[in-house]
């Protein structure tokens, strides 16, 4: 008897292809069920009814031989599991409503998948098996590896190992059977105990097979370190040293030439050392520093330009973020273990999405000149991550136009507030998702059904107080992993108790509660690219609102939410692409109360933002005696580590300020943004 077709569900075949197929064979077999029969070398055989014929030796469905034509996984090769689970009448997981069916020739009728959505397979609860108690994916050698995805990906994969990797590992547990993987690149499922062959990852099959070593070995450490733990967060790997970084040294070096001589002075001229930073990065695979580096380098561009899109402060904040990742991998022994973190060293570039469904969580519409950009955020169920899919456009239009506009031949406005299921879809290491274009791409639409129920519980924020903790617990902002929507999060809504307007800043805010009474705070403002955003959010939040998705921060003491989307019961309602419209009144206009606090950071980092783009050697005379003022005025609002930071740079300001200066500016920037991030 074939063990590891006898793991196998309706549910779990659904995974490894998709519920289409396997509902499409469970019909045919219930019309008219194969022959089965099973070869001395465990070669399972089907024979249906029109003649084709089906073979399944062992190693996965992808083995399987099918005198259909079909290419890959036919719908023949899922009705021959089927029908075999159904023929043994012993399995662990019987897919018909009589499992006490005798092993007969015919199969007797399937059960199939009762939701048509392909994209929540993995979502279905199954119940432990005895073969799935005390096996570890980690028991998994070196060589079944190699076997498996072969010597070029093992290579690829002992690359990642050298340089060290953050995996999150989960632990076969009652309700979810399946020990699973969540590494930066991609997810990794083992569906059937001890057969690599029904290892399934989210990314196209061949095109990152290494992700499968990497997740055996990430088993295997959490084995070693956290055996007892259901899941467990490990560091695995990184032999390379972690005070020798010659690529990151260079990476800070050009940002200590950028500093001193500011965007004004800096010429063409830097062009090749930033091309040889960027080639030293690429070859480290040090991925977030390498996006710095891009971000930067499109700052100062963007000021040669005389373009709207050059901002002193985002131009400090690249400046700095450089010099923190290298103190944290450099410093003691403790930090050198988040090198993968740090540096993301164990992204990939692009990784290729095999079929996938994307949940529209909502859109965000900027403008910058006559730009026009939209951010589409999608939800990926595999994952567990939230995908931003972005366009830019030269227009004026505004948010309800661009809904209107097209993307791999859905609409904005569709991707934005639906689904869509796709197999041309591929992620960058910052998350951010491109959708195939070509004749032979196929993406689907689905319309919502406002329910974000089913979603990934990493990506639903029910308990508000747990949100505010998670929140504390992070690490600062210039040390964190690139990700596009980190903080983007779906929050049910048990009630709406106030909405209120403040004219003068054009803002619209709403207090929500969760089913425990803690509130946070949905803020929205008002911008001409989105006409409707305000409007739209008042409607909603006097509807049935069920969900708001949003990015989350910390800000006064408890959890502001930024709306990209709003649930209702029934749609989807996207405030940015939404027309504009008299919306319901507020219960009342806040008082505008003053933030000493914000302001007094405000005002050191406007200053810090402008030396980075005057250049500390170029730093007027006065700058000394408004950095002190700042720093008094950080006194008085008890930011005393702060002010002190500010002075000692007023300190070193000079004629020809060194290294000291530098350090000293970058210590200042730091403690500034530290500080406005936790207040």
């Amino acid at each position: 008897m074939r063990a590891d077709l006898r793991a196998l569900t309706p549910a779990t075949l659904a995974e490894l292809t998709n519920r289409g197929l396997v509902k499409r064979a469970a019909r045919e077999i219930e019309r008219s069920a194969p022959a089965i029969s099973e070869d001395d070398e465990a070669t399972v055989h089907a024979t249906y009814d029109g003649g084709v014929t089906t073979a399944l030796p062992t190693g996965g469905l992808e083995q399987g031989r099918c005198s259909c034509g079909a290419p890959g996984v036919c719908r023949h090769i899922v009705g021959l599991v089927l029908a075999y689970l159904n023929h043994s009448g012993e399995t662990d997981h019987p897919t018909t409503g009589h499992p006490e069916a005798s092993s007969e020739q015919r199969a007797p009728s399937v059960r199939p998948p009762a939701d048509p959505d392909p994209g929540h397979a993995a979502d279905e609860p199954a119940t432990t098996t005895t073969a799935q108690t005390g096996w570890s994916p980690g028991d998994f050698t070196d060589g079944e590896l190699l076997a498996r995805i072969g010597a070029r990906m093992m290579a690829t994969a002992r690359r990642t190992l050298r340089t060290g990797y953050l995996a999150r590992v989960h632990r076969a547990r009652p309700g979810d059977p399946v020990p699973s993987v969540e590494l930066p690149t991609a997810t990794v499922r083992f569906l059937v105990p001890g057969d690599l062959g029904f290892a399934r990852t989210d990314a196209v099959a061949g095109a990152r097979d290494d992700v499968l070593a990497l997740a055996v070995w990430a088993f295997r450490e959490a084995d070693a370190s956290a055996r007892s733990d259901v899941d467990a967060q490990v560091q695995v790997g990184g032999t390379a040293s972690a005070t020798d970084n010659p690529a990151l040294d260079a990476a800070v070096a050009l940002t200590n030439v950028v500093l001193r001589e500011g965007a004004v002075h800096v010429g063409a001229g830097i062009t090749a050392e930033v091309t040889a930073v960027r080639r030293a990065l690429e070859a480290a695979r040090m991925r977030w520093p390498l996006l710095a580096v891009d971000d930067l380098v499109a700052q100062l561009e963007a000021y040669r330009d005389r373009s709207a899109r050059y901002r002193p402060e985002a131009l400090a904040d690249h400046l700095a973020e450089l010099h923190a990742r290298r103190r944290a991998v450099t410093s003691t022994a403790e930090r050198r273990a988040l090198r993968s973190r740090v540096l993301g060293t164990d992204e990939a570039s692009e990784t290729p999405l095999r079929r996938a469904r994307l949940d529209g969580l909502g859109a965000r519409v900027s403008a910058i000149g006559g730009e026009r950009t939209v951010e589409i955020f999608l939800a990926h169920a595999d994952s567990a991550t939230v995908l931003v899919l972005r366009r830019t456009y030269e227009t004026t239009d505004s948010g309800p136009e661009l809904a209107g506009r097209r993307v791999a031949g859905v609409s904005i406005g569709a991707l934005a507030g639906g689904a869509v299921v796709t197999e041309s879809a591929a992620r960058s290491a910052s998350r951010a998702v491109r959708l195939g274009t070509r004749r032979l791409s196929r993406t689907e639409a689905m319309t919502s059904r406002g329910s974000w129920k089913d979603l990934p519980p990493a990506l639903i924020a029910d308990d508000l107080a747990a949100l505010s903790d998670e929140l504390d617990a992070l690490p600062p902002r210039p040390v964190r992993a690139r990700v596009e929507a980190e903080l983007v999060r779906v929050i049910p809504v048990a009630e709406v108790h106030a909405v209120s307007y403040a004219p003068g800043a054009q803002r619209l805010d709403a207090v929500i509660a969760d089913a425990a009474g803690v509130t946070a705070v949905v803020s929205a403002t008002h911008t001409a690219c989105a006409p409707g955003r305000l409007d739209s959010m008042a409607a909603a939040l006097r509807g049935e609102l069920r969900y708001v998705a949003g990015s989350v921060r910390r800000a006064g003491g408890g959890v502001v939410v930024d709306p990209i989307g709003f649930a209702l019961d029934g749609s989807v309602v996207v405030p940015d692409l939404a027309e504009a419209a008299r919306g319901a009144d507020p219960d009342d206009t806040p008082s505008l109360a003053t933030d000493p606090i914000g302001l007094a950071l405000d005002e050191a980092a406007a200053l810090l933002a402008e030396l980075a783009h005057t250049g500390l050697q170029h730093a007027p005379a006065t700058m000394p005696g408004r950095l002190r003022a700042a720093a008094a005025g950080l006194r008085t609002t008890g930011l005393r580590r702060v002010a002190e930071t500010a002075e000692a740079l007023a300190g070193r300001l000079g004629p020809d300020p060194g290294d000291a200066a530098v350090a000293a500016w970058v210590d200042a920037h730091l403690r500034v943004n530290l500080a406005a991030d936790m207040r």
